[in-house]
């Protein structure tokens, strides 16, 4: 625990009279310091080419994100990883190709990834169009 206390000191140098010593100046021990005054407010000004850098910067991630978005469109759920091409054979069914072709997924995944990587609206397929069969 701290604390300030403050009691007052008497003066003991003797009174001296006007005409035997001249009068001194008081002694300060005590300087006044000014307080600063807030920092003023620098506003900051963009230049033509500032504004410029700060476009094409914008414009730039906005192009590699739309690259981004557009190269990795394909890849969603499997579709567009390596995979193989088949044909398909006479009496063929799609569900009957997931199962062969896909083995660990289940059936319903298997047929709409191979839906999705070919593109197909329907489960139907014709004997001797060409699959491909998208990675795991």
């Amino acid at each position: 625990m701290s604390a300030v206390t403050w009691s007052p000191v008497p003066a003991t140098a003797p009174v001296l009279a006007p005409s035997r010593r001249p009068a001194a100046r008081p002694q300060r021990h005590l300087h006044v310091v000014p307080t600063p005054q807030p920092a003023a407010m620098v506003r900051l000004r963009v230049t033509r080419a500032g504004r410029l850098t700060l476009t094409l910067l914008a414009v730039a991630v906005c192009v590699a994100f739309a690259l981004t978005a557009w190269a990795g469109r394909g890849t969603a759920a499997g579709v567009g990883a390596p995979g193989h091409a088949i044909t398909v054979q006479a009496g063929q069914t799609l569900s009957q190709i997931a199962l062969a072709e896909l083995p660990g997924l289940p059936l319903d995944e298997a047929i709409t990834r191979i839906q999705l990587a070919n593109a197909m609206s329907s489960t139907a397929v014709r004997a001797g169009a060409v699959l491909t069969i998208p990675g795991r």
